[in-house]
């Protein structure tokens, strides 16, 4: 059974259509890549399979279940959880402080975040167990402000993780991130949960051929591609829309 199912998605703004039409599914631990031109829509598309913008047309399914009409914050209980394209982290509050904050509210128990979490074994011992896995525990109780913005990436993974989704969802995960960071990024997704569908928007070509075991490719708000990484770069209409020489 899919764990996500979009149907015949579709937005207008104005007289321009941004999302047309789109469908796409995802099984438990597909790993995809999400490609496209400036201005695709593949945010766009994001957005509207979040909640976080509301769709002219179409479904939007997570486990058989249809949200369509849920808010974003319904849709992260049912398991989908996204990163964002800049960091949205609390520059003053320290990553340990973070990931116990995003299992509190999991948990539906976030107000005790003003008090004692690190009295709380169950919470502490999950926090940390996410924090080792990507390399955080020596930062666990720095500023983030004081943390390198490679790190702060990791760091939002590691509130994905902590939210326990079916489905996560990233935008541009690298974006900003030195090259030689880069791998920090890569490791973590690899010690994502195997079951765990992975839909993630990239520009960085060889990190999305290291990533993707699938690629999808919007072109003016159009899906023109659904399959492998090796179909993709000898597709002619993905090669025109997009990948130009790097196909070479």
């Amino acid at each position: 059974m899919s764990i996500l199912e979009v149907r015949n998605l579709s937005k207008r703004f104005g007289g321009l259509n941004v999302t047309n039409d789109i469908s796409l599914v995802l099984n438990p631990g597909d790993r995809v890549a999400l490609i496209g031109p400036n201005g695709a829509g593949k945010t766009t598309f994001v957005n509207l399979v979040t909640g976080h913008l509301k769709a002219d047309a179409g479904q939007v399914l997570i486990a058989g279940q249809d949200l369509s009409t849920a808010s974003p914050t319904a849709r992260v209980h049912a398991g989908l959880v996204r990163s964002f394209q800049v960091t949205r982290l609390f520059p003053d509050m320290s990553p340990e402080e973070h990931v116990a904050l995003a299992i509190l509210q999991r948990l539906n128990r976030a107000e005790r975040i003003f008090g004692d979490y690190r009295a709380m074994p169950d919470v502490m011992d999950e926090a940390y167990s996410i924090l080792d896995l990507l390399n955080l525990t020596p930062l666990a109780r720095t500023r983030v402000s004081d943390i390198a913005y490679g790190q702060q990436r990791l760091l939002e993974i590691a509130l994905a993780m902590a939210l326990r989704p079916k489905v996560l969802l990233l935008d541009e995960p690298a974006a900003g991130v030195p090259s030689s960071d880069t791998v920090l990024i890569e490791k973590a997704l690899d010690q994502l949960p195997p079951d765990l569908a992975v839909l993630m928007i990239e520009h960085d070509m060889d990190f999305v051929f290291r990533f993707a075991r699938r690629v999808v490719v919007l072109a003016a708000g159009t899906l023109i591609f659904d399959g492998t990484p090796q179909q993709v770069a000898a597709d002619p209409h993905v090669r025109e829309a997009y990948l130009g020489s790097y196909a070479e």
